[in-house]
């Protein structure tokens, strides 16, 4: 690709870096000069550079020398495993531009996620890339835009239409679960969601119950717990009891789905065979428990990857529009499902 000449003068790095068929911050490591990037991809920057014109804003750099180089990154929970995976993709990418991560936890408060952000402004961030806690509205999005500080909402977004996004197709991945579920043969599929209201919870439920309703079957088996492994434990014995129990559950994800096969083993139910669970996310744990946990796979390493690259293409370009980068899931079979052991209609 070749620009017109009336617009060389606009070619960005972004660009060049869709041209070189790299990442803008490896075309940035370029014309930096580091010493990180290969002799190969290299040259071919340096070529792209020359054939589309590219011209180094030296002003521009200067202003972005005053960058303090930071980003904050805000997350609900540290203790789910998913988020340290998301963390590792987000670190990855800034790595390359030479920025750190400085992280936090608002414990799913919006009172606690707004002292945070304030203390990262005072330090001087240059951006943020939150998962919102639960109950944020899109009044984050405003204040940050006044404060002209680039936002990117990961996981979960409080706008559909305003600012940055890179989440997961949970909808997509709970349609596959039940896909898969209804292929050996369950009808009678519950679905244990989480208590905290956001759009991964609201767009979770929206899946089982689309994927329900496309194999005509009842999408009211919702069972709504605390996401933690003990009130999943719990659950097991709710899901045994009535004259038509449920043969099979999907999990919000998968600190539910360990904890809900844990439960099954101390009530003497065999996971896979008596009843079948699948859990969301995939994290590394899903493949060590016996039996291994079948999973939808929402790859939270390149949901980081992507978020990382949002912002860090909102720092090159603050007046481009908002993009949205969603992430396709994947079921991930292993020994936690099975044909139903009674007949269900």
């Amino acid at each position: 690709m070749v620009l017109p000449e009336k617009k060389r003068n606009r070619v960005t790095l972004l660009d060049v870096a869709r041209e070189a068929g790299v990442s803008r911050a490896t075309a940035s490591l370029v014309i930096r000069k580091s010493p990180l990037v290969s002799a190969d991809t290299r040259r071919r920057v340096e070529e792209t550079l020359e054939r589309l014109g590219y011209v180094y804003n030296m002003g521009a750099a200067r202003m972005r020398a005053a960058r303090s180089q930071t980003v904050g990154v805000i997350i609900p929970n540290l203790g789910n495993p998913f988020f340290a995976e998301m963390l590792a993709g987000i670190e990855a990418t800034l790595d390359m531009a030479n920025m750190v991560v400085i992280l936090a936890n608002s414990g799913e408060s919006t009172e606690k996620q707004q002292t945070i952000i304030r203390r990262m402004r005072e330090h001087g961030v240059d951006g943020l890339i939150v998962c919102p806690a639960a109950g944020t509205d899109d009044a984050l999005l405003a204040r940050a835009a006044e404060w002209g500080l680039p936002l990117v909402q990961a996981l979960r977004h409080v706008s559909r239409a305003v600012g940055d996004y890179a989440g997961s197709d949970y909808v997509g991945g709970m349609r596959q679960a039940v896909h898969h579920l209804h292929a050996l043969g369950h009808r009678r599929i519950a679905f244990l969601n989480g208590d905290i209201v956001h759009s991964a919870q609201t767009e979770r439920l929206a899946g089982f119950r689309a994927g329900m309703e496309e194999h005509g079957l009842a999408g009211d088996r919702v069972i709504t717990i605390p996401l933690t492994q003990n009130s999943a434990i719990e659950a097991a014995s709710w899901l045994r009891e009535g004259c038509d129990p449920p043969t099979a559950a999907i999990c919000f994800n998968d600190v539910v789905g360990l904890g809900l096969s844990s439960g099954f083993y101390d009530l003497g139910v065999e996971v896979g065979r008596d009843f079948s669970v699948i859990g969301f996310d995939n994290v590394p744990e899903a493949n060590l428990v016996r039996p291994k946990l079948t999973s939808v796979a929402s790859y939270p390493g390149a949901i980081g990857r992507a978020a990382a690259g949002l912002l860090l293409e909102r720092l090159e370009n603050p007046d481009r529009a908002p993009q949205r980068v969603i992430v396709p899931t994947e079921l991930v079979e292993r020994q936690s499902c099975g044909p139903p052991r009674t007949t269900c209609g």
